[in-house]
Parts: structure tokens; C-alpha cells; sequence
């Protein structure tokens, strides 16, 4: 199953550049390293945020554990970074009650190959 209306999936700059690429976001700070061993920087946070369209789109996604706001998914995939390695990573996305469109929620590491 393909994530709905992936397409237009809203990806905030400040989860990638205050949240994934922060090394003092109280829980960013922890994924930070992940991230920038592979390359990402905030400087360059644009691709970040491009991969991670990019794996929304192409992503086979699963329903995720149910919220309060709406229905979350998740999606498994393979970064190819900006230094060149490949990294499996979990990404969440919500669609609100009431809405149509997905909404990143986070992303983690899975292996790196």
C-alpha cells in the first residue's frame, strides 16, 4: 500500500532542520549523529527533506499505532545520502481527522549498509 496523496505530503523545514539535524533538541539530539554521518547537514537540509519526499512516494507503508489526532503510517526504506552510503530508515507520517494530507512526524535509523 502506497502512502494517500503522498504527492503532497507537508514536510515542516523546522522537523528536519530544529528536530532531526539538532544536536540540542532534547530528543532530535539523538538522531542528529545518525543523520550527519551520512552527510546531511543543516546547511543542507533541503536534501534531507527531498530523500525523505522521496521515500513518502515510492514507500510500500503500513497503518501505524493509532493516535488521538489521526491515523499515522509508516514506512520503511533506503536513504542514498549525500555521502554516498545507504541507510535504512523508519519514517511516520499522520493524515489528521479530517484531513487528506500526510504530515511528517519523525524518522530514525534502521541499519546502515
Amino acid at each position: 500500500m502506497k502512502l494517500p496523496a503522498a504527492e503532497r505530503a507537508v514536510i515542516e523545514s523546522a522537523k528536519i532542520r530544529d528536530y532531526l539535524l539538532s544536536t540540542s533538541h532534547p530528543v532530535g539530539r539523538f538522531k542528529a549523529p545518525f543523520f550527519a554521518s551520512l552527510g546531511y547537514t543543516s546547511a543542507n537540509w533541503h536534501r534531507l527533506e527531498a530523500d525523505l519526499r522521496d521515500l513518502a512516494i515510492s514507500g510500500d507503508t503500513e497503518p501505524g499505532h493509532d493516535s488521538p489526532y489521526g491515523q499515522k503510517y509508516e514506512i520503511r526504506g533506503t536513504l542514498k545520502s549525500p555521502s554516498g552510503k545507504l541507510a535504512e530508515v523508519v519514517t511516520i507520517w499522520i493524515i489528521l481527522f479530517g484531513g487528506d494530507v500526510p504530515q511528517f512526524v519523525t524518522a530514525f535509523p534502521g541499519e546502515t549498509t
